[in-house]
């Protein structure tokens, strides 16, 4: 049987491989996430025998890079080349954001080895190369090329200020490709619900021709938010009209032929090889099914569930059904490990199969308008659904997303996001939680896309809101087992039910922390993968990588901050930037900490406010934001602080305040 085994790897391997020679690049899959794993593709596209060539990139605009002039600083481009190429009408038009762009960009061959496309970038607050590559520059690098090329910058000790070199990822054409008219290569990113051929059809070329040029097959799964490489005869499109469809099913195995060019010589043994190879492949298989198939009729599992917890989540080789009820999940595999793509592991879906709604991908379809834009949750990866009247959010992920699971199963609380389902598709997993009615903080605090911008939170929703959250993560740092720590707490993770009640969600990046530790700042692990939202991440995690409950701790603080001033972790005055956090030091020192603390309060509470417990509020978030770890209290002082809060908001009448703060208005109108 090992002997069988290797033969049949053997074969495999020569087979795939005689299908990949044509190809031009591997594709890069989901490597670039994981900054410690070097890969080939990780750190360019392969040189060929062409030194230099005009190539294109994709950029979607953003807030800070959404003109021509602000866009070509970035990517090292030609302001006027951008325009001409997109139909702008100046440099500094404006482009709405996450539009898709095409950038004109010379690409060269790095040290006889990888191809791309150079510039620099300045080093701000907070960032590191994997922000860099996936957010600043949107997947056109990566943190491993960023590592090694920069080897003067340590990936943990970037310093704001310094100034490093930022490989672009670009390819120019093979021999055979310039031999069948395609003078361009394109780098693209991926959107969510796009496949190979939506693609291609953006840009009229020919399926196959995108598939030769990433080393794919049509069975292959593609990540969004990813870079492919598309051969162009022509250059690209003015705008970049994108194929609106929905998710197809996944297709079905494709014979791969032998590839075509050499002599005629070469091309018959080729031929022969493989047509003695599949002969022998066919053989092998034919034993290996039937001794599977022998194996399985000395028992068959006797109910759906016992199936589900006798069979492997997923199989390379096969689609395979769990069914529970009426509703299947389907999980479809791809021929190759470079290409499968699993986004729960068996022991997740073993436990949601026993415990929540499993969904059929149809069902999510028609209760997201096949996932159209206009059910989509501010430009994220959240729809908007309804079934049967109920309203729900449907989150689309793609990945490992069994910690999240896991970490969901274990928690009943009223102020997390509750999860009531989930479905499997096609290497996306979509988990289905209960809807917010009125959005997420950050819209209500800093009127991000809030349809009643002239509504405000008030005094007492603030409180609640606050108290809420505080006694959420009190649940998870000390009533969950073992302690759970957030790591992405913010307010556009705080969600707001139909009474303004809050509720913590996201918890892709929680992680649990199993010793509790003796220093009172419960157990601690250390990370090299940095990751999470500028404002709101602590020093310790920033530069050294140490995650502690303390870490949920601050990024409250922040939120607190945030509830007091209505301003944003991360601000601009001056023509400088402004950390909110550590702005509030400031406010509470000096003797003039009332008026500081006047003017630091939301203008849209109109004075209507306690300025005494306004004032408790701001000196818990100052110590929430404290530098020093030590300096910080735990979750449950911070919770009993807030219980005290709440309690004096309820006593509290609006009205006295309201008839004070006009009083003071009215005398200061009379002494001018």
């Amino acid at each position: 049987m090992a002997t069988t085994s290797i033969l049949f790897s053997f074969l495999f391997l020569f087979l795939i491989s005689s299908t990949l020679t044509e190809g031009q690049q591997i594709y890069l899959n989901n490597d670039q996430l994981d900054c410690d794993t070097i890969t080939n593709s990780t750190l360019g596209n392969t040189c060929n025998s062409i030194a230099t060539c005009q190539s294109y990139l994709t950029f979607k605009s953003a807030t800070k890079h959404n003109t021509a002039a602000t866009i070509s600083t970035l990517l090292n481009s030609t302001p006027t080349n951008i325009t001409t190429s997109n139909n702008l009408s100046t440099v500094s038009e404006v482009i709405p954001t996450d539009t898709l762009i095409t950038i004109p960009v010379t690409c060269s061959c790095f040290n006889n080895t990888y191809y791309q496309h150079n510039t620099t970038y300045t080093i701000s607050a907070d960032d590191t190369y994997f922000s860099l590559a996936n957010n600043t520059f949107e997947a056109l690098t990566t943190c491993q090329a960023l590592i090694a090329q920069n080897p003067s910058f340590p990936e943990r000790n970037l310093q704001a200020g310094e100034r490093v070199h930022v490989p672009l990822r670009c390819a120019c054409p093979t021999k055979k490709q310039r031999d069948a008219g395609f003078k361009y290569l394109l780098t693209y990113l991926v959107s969510i619900g796009e496949s190979i051929s939506s693609i291609a059809e953006i840009f009229g070329v020919d399926v196959q021709s995108v598939l030769d040029a990433n080393e794919l097959s049509e069975s292959s799964v593609i990540y969004y938010f990813t870079p492919i490489s598309v051969p162009l005869k022509t250059e690209p499109p003015k705008k970049l009209q994108r194929v609106a469809q929905p998710p197809e099913s996944p297709p079905p195995p494709v014979e791969t032929t032998p590839p075509s060019g050499g002599s005629g010589n070469s091309k018959k043994w080729v031929v022969v090889g493989v047509v003695i190879g599949v002969v022998v492949l066919l053989l092998v298989l034919g034993f290996v099914l039937f001794f599977i198939c022998f194996r399985r009729r000395t028992r068959q599992p006797e109910t759906a569930e016992e199936a589900a917890k006798a069979k492997p989540f997923y199989d390379s080789t096969s689609t395979e059904e769990v069914k529970k009820g009426s509703l299947d999940v389907v999980t479809t595999t791809t021929s190759t490990s470079t290409t499968q793509s699993w986004s729960v592991s068996s022991e997740g879906v073993r436990y949601a199969i026993e415990s929540l709604t499993v969904y059929r991908f149809e069902e999510l379809q028609k209760a997201t308008g096949f996932f159209g834009e206009d059910n989509r949750i501010k430009g994220s990866s959240v729809y908007r659904a309804s079934f049967k009247g109920d309203d729900a959010a449907v989150k689309v992920l793609k990945g490992d997303v069994s910690a999240e699971i896991n970490i969901l199963k274990m928690i009943n609380h009223t102020n997390v996001t509750r999860l009531s389902g989930f479905c499997v598709h096609k290497g996306n997993t979509y988990l289905v939680y209960e809807f917010a009615e009125n959005g997420d903080l950050d819209d209500w605090l800093h009127n991000h896309g809030n349809k009643n911008k002239d509504l405000g939170l008030s005094w007492k929703q603030r409180v609640q809101v606050a108290h809420d959250v505080a006694d959420a993560l009190n649940y998870l740092h000390n009533y969950t087992n073992p302690s759970h720590v957030h790591k992405d707490l913010k307010s556009g993770n705080i969600l707001l039910d139909g009474n303004f009640r809050a509720k913590v969600s996201n918890f892709g990046l929680a992680r649990a922390v199993e010793d509790q530790g003796d220093d009172g700042n419960g157990g601690f692990q250390l990370t090299r993968h940095v990751v999470g939202t500028q404002g709101y991440m602590p020093a310790e995690y920033i530069e050294n990588g140490v995650i502690t409950p303390k870490m949920d701790v601050f990024a409250f603080g922040v939120v607190i901050l945030e509830l007091l001033s209505g301003r944003e972790a991360v601000g601009f005055g001056e023509d400088r930037q402004v950390v909110l956090s550590s702005t509030i030091g400031q406010v509470l020192e000096g003797d003039n900490v009332r008026e500081n603390l006047r003017e630091f309060m939301d203008p849209s509470l109109e004075g209507v406010y306690p300025l005494d417990l306004a004032y408790s509020m701001a000196e818990l978030a100052k110590k929430c934001v404290a530098r020093d770890i030590n300096s910080r209290p735990n979750i449950s002082e911070v919770f009993m602080t807030l219980s005290k809060i709440q309690s004096s908001t309820l006593n509290w009448d609006p009205s006295d305040e309201l008839e004070r703060f006009k009083s003071v208005s009215q005398m200061s109108d009379t002494d001018s």
